[in-house]
């Protein structure tokens, strides 16, 4: 694998519609921002001839046209995929942003890929959220390669960052994370450092020289053979610990010489199998070089070690009431699933769907069922109608071709489906069927928005529509206590991208406000007061009478109301009216301007007419009744409390707790956790984590998360309640 010289390069080209998923790769390109993913998917597209030696299609743009948000802020803010072949296999390389905030265009990656390659820079080494990435890969077993980028840094150390990959991502084998090649380096530069040239082919025992921008083979000299020996040993070794024959060490270590065509077949399928992660190197092409270093080593990597779509384990897939539904794995004549990996709009087109089919065949201008996606509360709602799709196309940067259809394995992006949305299935429309859905980060940091004008104002909701369509992690609010409309995003980036493209794409100024959170007020001591309503203006009068008294109650009990009345003073008709005036006016607050909780209100006297009493004239006495009771009444201000779970690495937890406490927070304790991490269980006053999502970022390097659910209203420190009540009279 990798070893084999490309004597055939018409075989590489662009893409086209595969016919049949085992001549498809579909390979998602994982690494921290920087780690240089795109430049990686760009030379690849060079050396598949996809682009010319500009890095242009042969129909105009680059592989990099992705996204005008993604030029302005010099880094890739969502998933993109680029299709290229090679050797008759289509490979479908999707890039992901490796800035945390959009970790859900990764997570889309990973649900439409079968593979990984995992992007680490020789310069920066492997940080805390790719490792946790590789766990997540682990977990459900899919194949994984290690691209080593930046060689031509001074600090760059292929060896050391071989180790160094092996101790992050090899915690259970070390032995089954090893290079396929070791670095050839050319003539020493005045500052020292020698470049990396080539690269020396550990199996084949071949240089692999890339210094012409063109791959040219020939033998080591004598001085590098016992460098390659001991590699290579140790390479050998790994690949038949793994191998499924299991005579195969016994004969090894025996003596027995092992042929070269089998080692290879033994790593591919280990590969395949996810038990063993090679380490390549990989560099773009120079100025009119055709091909950049270690390129066709990968590709060739990725068309003979990475599985087929065959191989992708079995989605779960029910009818749309629930019950299970066997279909056989990617299989072309089946009955059509597919997914929507991803949402955009098109200033030309419109919306464009990134679908991955895993079953059947889909068409253009055919009629699909969609159905999904259990996110309504996020502002997505869920789906069950019938779409006719518009066009079927590959994307190649900002350009679309067209094909006829698209087979299960295989990526395709649907125009006008104006109803799915990220996560929805589309399935027949007389078999309609639907995916589990897969896991989306929870947004945790609030961005409380207003329109700017009267005319972002009036287009302002069906933006904000269009924009939590194509971002499932995007969580829309509005809130009725605070009368806020709020995003939840999963950072600043995310956020900063949210405002971006609601003023670019969709028109729509707004400004940022800051957030509040749902306050309640409730009495801290027992009071009284009576509410009197009396008009006399000629004509029908008003006329009602009442007394109250109110106390507080635990936290939870809500509004109770008691009736004592004797003697008929309140007539039985109008009693409800006394209560239904009191609720209207907790619920309008009684002191500054909050929802009463947590009182019992009871009735004890009042007073009526027989002409001028009505509905109206007792829901007003009850309502300044409770007024006139919290006048007099010490009030308290109550904050939501979160109860709050953060994962934080061992190495941090000192930290994290100490940060709790400085946000009023109480630790109700800490639990190990597999990995060396631990999980801090907590209550803390929503007030003080409106930013703990990039808080906590900062202070654990991007190793750590958290979730958070409402607990209960407690009152709020006095200095505190002074202070919000100060800024709400400023804000009026």
């Amino acid at each position: 694998m990798g070893d084999k010289a490309q004597t055939h390069p018409g075989a590489a080209g662009r893409a086209r519609a595969a016919d049949h998923p085992q001549s498809v790769r579909n390979v998602v390109l994982v690494g921290h921002s920087g780690s240089g993913k795109t430049t990686l998917v760009e030379a690849l597209a060079l050396t598949a001839g996809a682009v010319n030696r500009a890095g242009r299609v042969e129909d105009g743009g680059t592989v990099s046209d992705y996204d005008d948000i993604e030029h302005r802020q010099q880094r890739s803010v969502q998933l993109s995929l680029v299709p290229v072949e090679w050797d008759g296999i289509k490979v479908n390389l999707l890039d992901t942003p490796g800035y945390a905030d959009f970790v859900g265009e990764l997570r889309a990656g990973l649900r439409a890929a079968d593979a990984a390659l995992f992007v680490v820079s020789a310069s920066d080494g492997v940080d805390g959220s790719t490792r946790m990435v590789w766990e997540e890969c682990a977990a459900v077993g899919m194949p994984r390669a290690i691209v080593v980028t930046h060689l031509e840094s001074a600090r760059s150390d292929f060896e050391e960052m071989t180790r160094t990959c092996a101790e992050a991502f090899g915690a259970d084998d070390p032995d089954a994370v090893l290079p396929l090649y070791l670095p050839l380096h050319g003539p020493q530069a005045p500052d020292g450092h020698a470049p990396v040239t080539g690269l020396i082919g550990l199996l084949s025992q071949k240089l692999f020289d890339y210094s012409t921008g063109e791959r040219k083979e020939s033998e080591p000299g004598e001085d590098q053979l016992p460098v390659i020996e001991e590699a290579r040993n140790r390479l050998i070794e790994g690949i038949i610990s793994e191998s499924e024959d299991e005579t195969l060490m016994d004969r090894y270590l025996g003596g027995e010489p092992v042929d070269v065509k089998t080692l290879i077949e033994d790593l591919e399928r280990a590969v395949a199998r996810g038990v063993f992660f090679p380490v390549l190197a990989a560099a773009p092409a120079g100025e009119g070089a055709r091909q950049g270093l270690g390129t066709v080593e990968l590709l060739e990597l990725i068309t003979r070690g990475f599985p087929t779509p065959l191989e992708h384990e079995t989605v779960r897939v029910t009818t749309i009431d629930g019950k299970p539904r066997e279909l056989k794995p990617c299989d072309p004549d089946a009955p059509l699933v597919a997914e929507v990996v991803k949402t955009s709009s098109d200033p030309y087109v419109g919306r464009l769907s990134l679908i991955r089919l895993f079953s059947g065949t889909l068409r253009a201008d055919q009629t699909v069922h969609v159905s999904g996606h259990g996110l309504a509360d996020r502002g997505h709602e869920d789906h069950d109608v019938d779409e006719r799709i518009g066009a079927l196309s590959t994307p190649f940067g900002k350009q679309q071709r067209p094909v006829s259809h698209v087979i299960a394995g295989d990526l395709a992006c649907v125009a006008k489906l104006s109803r799915a949305e990220t996560g929805d299935t589309l399935s027949a429309k007389d078999d309609p069927l639907l995916m589990e859905p897969w896991q989306m980060p929870d947004p945790l940091l609030p961005l409380a928005i207003q329109a700017h004008s009267k005319p972002d104002e009036d287009k302002l909701s069906q933006g904000l529509a269009r924009l939590v369509a194509e971002d499932p992690t995007m969580r829309l609010e509005q809130n009725q206590d605070t009368r806020q409309v709020v995003l939840w995003c999963l950072g600043e980036a995310h956020a900063d991208v949210a405002l971006e493209r609601l003023r670019s794409r969709y028109g729509v100024q707004v400004d940022v406000v800051p957030h509040r959170v749902s306050l309640r007020e409730t009495f801290a001591t027992k009071s009284a007061g009576r509410g009197r309503h009396v008009k006399q203006s000629g004509g029908h009068g008003q006329f009602a009478i009442c007394e109250i008294e109110v106390e507080p109650l635990p936290g939870g009990s809500g509004i109770e109301f008691v009736d004592k009345v004797v003697g008929g003073a309140v007539p039985r008709q109008f009693i409800p009216s006394v209560e239904k005036g009191i609720r209207a006016q907790a619920a309008r607050g009684v002191a500054a301007g909050y929802p009463l909780i947590d009182v019992r209100v009871t009735l004890l006297d009042g007073k009526a007419h027989s002409v001028d009493s009505s509905d109206a004239a007792f829901q007003t006495a009850g309502a300044l009744a409770l007024r006139e009771a919290a006048a007099d009444a010490k009030i308290h201000l109550l904050e939501p409390v979160a109860e709050v779970s953060v994962l934080v690495g061992d190495d941090f937890v000192g930290a994290v707790m100490s940060d709790l406490s400085g946000r009023r927070g109480r630790v109700l304790g800490t639990e190990q956790t597999p990995g060396g991490r631990t999980l801090i269980r907590a209550e803390v006053p929503e007030i003080e984590i409106g930013r703990y999502a990039i808080d906590l970022r900062s202070m654990a390097h991007g190793t750590a998360g958290f979730s958070r659910r409402y607990a209960r209203h407690e009152p709020m420190p006095q200095q505190i309640a002074d202070r919000v009540r100060e800024e709400e009279r400023k804000a009026s």
